[in-house]
Order: structure tokens, then C-alpha cells, then sequence
């Protein structure tokens, strides 16, 4: 074989062995962007899903003052605590800092993992509790203290639902915006950082008299009496 044939088998061979390495960054490459689509999708889910109800708790993480005024209206308070949509756990955990057997329900599955981590790491995994939940589908019968970081579109449901499930001697501190109807026995903080504290033992009376009111027929009017 001449060294001309040398040459182009060699060129022939070279472009070959460049189209496969070519072939292996392709695959290579979609690999890795597939791969990545699959893990964002898998993280965004969890995120967008509760944007995708009717009525949801966004995650606004709770700044330094609110968890100090939530902490402060409760300070003389006992019994179990909950925290509806509990985010990173931060509620919970500074309650349970504090003497508290504290939970949280949150829908967001990527938020209780981080929250249960977190507990553990601050010493209080064995008096917090995380749970993945709907808010609309748990009884909150069994606490006496209730915090909300709520929204208003929810709040006049929530109303009903404390109402009836909440014994007589619980509290519930609302964070961010206040209950539409009910009257506040006080409030702490200012600005975005107000908390509102309601007795249940007064809401519960008021959600008792608006049943009454409803319940009873209006009277009717007296046919005039003879002349």
C-alpha cells in the first residue's frame, strides 16, 4: 500500500472516530438535560401544585419579629400547639424551644423533610411533629393553640372550620392578615409583623348565636282582629 493510501485510510479513520465522539457528547449532553428537566420538574411539583387550588398557602418564610410576637402572645400559654402551613418549620420549632409538644401540617413535601432535618438538628425532633396535609382535611380538635399564617381568600373558612373543631379554651394567633369577622382580644407587633390573638370561647359563642339566629323562624305577622 502506497503511503498516499496511508494517508487517506488515516484521514478516513480519524473522521469516523470524530463522528462517534461526536455521537457520545450528543447522547451525553441530552442525558444530562433530560436529567435535569426530571429533577426540576421534581422539585417545582410540590411548589406549584398548591398554586394550583383553590385556595393555598403560599411559602412566605416568617421573619424574625413575627415569631417573636407569636411566641410573646403565648408566652403564659400551655397544652399542644399547631402551626397551619408551617413552611420550614420555624413556628414549631421555636414553640417546641419553648415548652411546647408542637406540629405542623404543610402540603409541601419538600418543607416537612427540610422542617424534620431541622428539628433534629436543633434538639426538639422528639417534641415537634411535621406532617404532609391539607389543611382542610385535618381536625385540629386535639390543640389549644393554633397559629395561621393565613390568606384572605381562606380566612372566612377557617373561620367556620376553628369554630367547630376547636375546644373552648384554645387560642389562635393569626399572622399576617386577621380573621374577617371575628374580634381580636389583642394584637402584638405592626406593619407586616402584626399578629392577631382570638379567644375561642368567644368565636365559638358568636358561630353558636349566628346558628341560633338562623335556626329560628321569623315570626309571623298577627291577622288584624275583628271590629
Amino acid at each position: 500500500m502506497s503511503q498516499e493510501e496511508l494517508f487517506l485510510d488515516s484521514v478516513a479513520a480519524g473522521q469516523v472516530t470524530e463522528k462517534k465522539s461526536r455521537s457520545n457528547l450528543g447522547l451525553i449532553v441530552t442525558g444530562l438535560l433530560g436529567g435535569s428537566l426530571v429533577a426540576l420538574y421534581a422539585v417545582a411539583t410540590p411548589f406549584v401544585t398548591p398554586a394550583l387550588r383553590k385556595v393555598c398557602l403560599p411559602f412566605v418564610p416568617a421573619t424574625t419579629a413575627q415569631v417573636e410576637n407569636v411566641l410573646r402572645v403565648l408566652r403564659v400559654r400551655t397544652g399542644r400547639l399547631v402551626d397551619i402551613g408551617s413552611g420550614d418549620g420555624r413556628i414549631v420549632i421555636a414553640a417546641a424551644k419553648h415548652g411546647f409538644k408542637a406540629s405542623g401540617f404543610e402540603l409541601n413535601p419538600w418543607l416537612v423533610w427540610y422542617s424534620r432535618y431541622k428539628a433534629f438538628r436543633e434538639g426538639v425532633h422528639r417534641s415537634t411533629s411535621f406532617h404532609i396535609s391539607d389543611l382542610w382535611k385535618v381536625s385540629f380538635a386535639q390543640y389549644s393553640n393554633v397559629v395561621i399564617f393565613g390568606v384572605p381568600q381562606m380566612m372566612d373558612q377557617l373561620e367556620v372550620k376553628l369554630a367547630s373543631e376547636l375546644p373552648s379554651t384554645a387560642k389562635v394567633v393569626a399572622c399576617r392578615f386577621p380573621f374577617p369577622t371575628w374580634v381580636p382580644e389583642c394584637t402584638a407587633g405592626e406593619g407586616i409583623d402584626t399578629v392577631w390573638v382570638y379567644d375561642a370561647k368567644t368565636f365559638k359563642t358568636q358561630l353558636q348565636n349566628g346558628m341560633t339566629r338562623e335556626m329560628t323562624p321569623e315570626p309571623k305577622d298577627k291577622p288584624d282582629s275583628p271590629t
